[in-house]
């Protein structure tokens, strides 16, 4: 069986790094998803003026395509679609084009019931909006991939196609099917996965509790709706499974794409974000020639810019290096219960902020606002008031300065801090039956990645097994899950002489979800020089106040100190006097553990501790709320400067140094007004 960060090699082939193209838009790309089909054709030659007004270098076109494409089984009418890219190519715009396969026609419906999705209660949902389908249904898979076949055969050649759009947002509405066609394929992966060994699933599973124990592949289902708890092993193995399902539909509409056209880069777009956990993307990342993105505020998000910022950081990650922001919105979007649009001025930081982490295009869902169907309330880059809109203006505006910032593209960010993320662990702690249901992987990755951001510290995140050499500190907020070769790895970081930071409920259970045995917290016990033996997870609202200030929340636990310090202890409860966070010098290093949850202000006093005494330092000193951030390129660092205050800022700056979207020397200091963004060139000498 191998480990849990590898799909069965029978179900998902790696593809060789070798293997991957590039982008050739030049500079910054810039556009946005173009859905011409909603409109009559004599406002094409509109769109295409307005697109060049706006500097619109790039567009996605016919996501949703396929009933227009394919109106019946194998009959197909590329008539408009030859139309739109003969016009982007005319007019100098470059194609994105679309598989269509994330909405498929009625007609396949009516002829395919079977590929319809099953939920988890076992009712059968219909199509009418877009992603009804069953991953798994053969049915499907033929279709989408002839619709593939037949736009990669036909445009294959024509010179407006710069990249493959593969899909759109897989898993985003049908992630997990429960159908007896999705069972027979879990059984499958399940086989491939085990080594067609039952019995070696019965122990990973542990099916000697509550009489689970399985005699025959066949008796295994999906973990459907039933009356109590289901096994944790066979959700976890579930939740891979349906990454896995949908990964290998996505490679093999890459592999379709490739054989007609070899030298077209392909992507597909992500969603690391919005608490969307479908999909495990480190595995999916390295499927794709390029890395894309879609990212969305969400309107109850008070400091929605920290979001915009960890979610690039993440992408960057992923993709080790530049990557595309593939849908934002101009303003509200439609899908949250109010919808707000956005403040003056935040269209241009959110966009030049995912610039600043690592995005090398930009790009909007949708260019033109809809007037019907399920996203009318949208925004886009041509709202529904037309040109003569707060939008319309900043839209332009932009395109200008990502024309200014050209030289930007390829370059990297220049971290000394990694975080650890891991969709495996993050899927292991919100099973049910945990010893607190108020632990939210992302929320708990967020509360220590912020105050790193606040202070203007670079981050990189990072698997458990990454290459851990070019950090300084690495931070683990919350790895519930981890297997021996992440441990390893993780605490020979700070045996070489490293600072490790371990979140509380860390280590807790391997690979299978088994508890690891001998006290909390688990794999880590050894690294971290203390053994916890009862966990006291708080109530909601629940506080107990710390020795040195600040209090504890959500989680408390017995510690007992084998080699660690402690740092600041339980001052009331039934843990007083027992320690809440310690540090430990382990190997040639030193390791943290933070057994509680820190308010904020305590919890980015005690960051900043940590990274100070690692000797990691913020990319450049600024007023608190201006986001400061560095990418590194071939002969120059590009400095971003966004003030998030509405007060302005002076940074200092390198001499020689000169803004880019402006083009003005400013040797010494930039000064960034209220609520703008700089962008400054810095030669290497520094």
């Amino acid at each position: 069986m191998g480990r849990d960060h590898d799909p069965p090699t029978a179900l998902l082939r790696r593809r060789p790094v070798s293997a991957k193209r590039t982008l050739s838009v030049p500079g910054i790309a810039y556009g946005g998803d173009y859905n011409p089909e909603q409109w009559l054709e004599e406002v094409w030659a509109e769109d295409m003026r307005l697109m060049r007004e706006a500097g619109v270098t790039m567009v996605s076109v016919g996501i949703f395509s396929w009933a227009l494409l394919e109106p019946s089984e194998g009959s197909y009418d590329f008539s408009r679609m030859d139309r739109l890219l003969g016009l982007l190519h005319e007019n100098g715009i470059a194609a994105d084009l679309a598989t269509p396969t994330a909405a498929p026609p009625a007609w396949f419906f009516r002829a395919h019931p079977e590929a319809l999705p099953v939920d988890r209660d076992g009712r059968t949902l219909s199509y009418g909006s877009r992603q009804t389908f069953c991953p798994s249904s053969p049915a499907y898979r033929t279709a989408a991939l002839r619709i593939a076949g037949a736009l990669a055969e036909r445009y294959a050649d024509h010179p407006a196609v710069a990249m493959w759009h593969i899909h759109n947002e897989y898993g985003c509405h049908n992630a997990q099917c429960y159908c007896d066609t999705s069972a027979e394929s879990f059984r499958r992966w399940l086989r491939a996965r085990y080594g067609d060994d039952l019995a070696a699933l019965n122990h990973a599973w542990g099916t000697t509790f509550w009489s689970q124990w399985y005699y025959d592949w066949d008796e295994i289902l999906p973990p459907r709706a039933t009356g109590a708890v289901p096994n944790p092993t066979h959700q976890l193995d579930w939740r891979r499974f349906c990454s896995d399902e949908l990964l290998s539909l996505c490679t093999a509409e890459r592999e379709v794409l490739a054989a007609a056209a070899p030298d077209i880069p392909a992507t597909t777009n992500f969603m690391v974000m919005q608490n969307f956990d479908a999909l495990d993307y480190w595995r999916w990342a390295p499927e794709l020639d390029v890395v894309s993105n879609d990212h969305y505020l969400m309107s109850a998000d008070p400091a929605s810019e920290i979001d915009v910022a960890m979610s690039g950081d993440l992408v960057r990650s992923l993709a080790g290096g530049p990557w595309l922001l593939m849908e934002h919105s101009t303003g509200a979007v439609n899908w949250q219960p109010v919808n707000r649009a956005k403040r003056p001025g935040e269209l241009r930081r959110n966009a030049l902020a995912h610039v600043a982490h690592g995005a090398d295009g930009i790009a909007y869902f949708q260019w033109r606002a809809s007037k019907a169907g399920a996203e009318q309330w949208h925004s886009a880059m041509l709202p529904h008031s037309g040109t003569d809109s707060r939008i319309w203006r900043d839209v332009v505006r932009l395109g200008a300065d990502l024309k200014a910032l050209a030289e930007v593209r390829g370059s990297t960010g220049t971290a000394e801090v990694a975080v650890v993320w891991d969709w495996n662990a993050r899927w292991a702690l919100e099973l049910p039956s945990q010893p607190s249901a108020e632990l939210r992987f992302q929320d708990l990755v967020r509360s220590w990645y912020e105050p790193l951001w606040r202070e203007g510290v670079a981050v990189d995140f990072v698997r458990p097994d990454a290459d851990l050499s070019p950090y300084r500190l690495v931070l683990v907020p919350s790895l519930y899950l981890v297997d021996d070769e992440g441990t390893a790895n993780l605490t020979g970081f700070a045996e070489r002489g490293g600072t490790l930071a371990i979140g509380f409920h860390s280590g807790a259970v391997d690979e299978n979800a088994h508890v690891r045995l001998g006290g909390y917290p688990g794999a880590f016990r050894q690294a971290l020089g203390v053994r916890s033996d009862e966990l006291f997870p708080l109530l909601p609202g629940e506080q107990v106040p710390l020795s040195g200030g600040g209090t504890a929340l959500l989680w408390s636990e017995r510690v007992r100190l084998e080699g660690a310090e402690a740092v600041t202890s339980y001052e009331d409860g039934p843990l007083k006097g027992v320690p809440a966070v310690t540090r430990h010098s382990y190997g040639e290093g030193t390791t943290w553990y933070l057994a509680t949850h820190p308010d904020p202000a305590t919890l980015a006093s005690l960051l900043t501790r940590i990274r100070t005494e690692a000797g990691v330092a913020p990319v450049r000193t600024a007023p608190e709320g201006v986001e400061v951030v560095r990418r590194r390129g071939s002969s120059a660092d590009y400095l971003f400067v966004i003030d998030h205050t509405g007060r302005g800022a002076e940074v200092t700056v390198a001499d020689g140094a000169v803004e880019l979207l402006t083009g003005k020397p400013v040797p010494g200091t930039v000064t960034v007004a209220p609520g703008e963004v700089a962008v400054v060139r810095e030669p290497r000498e520094r």
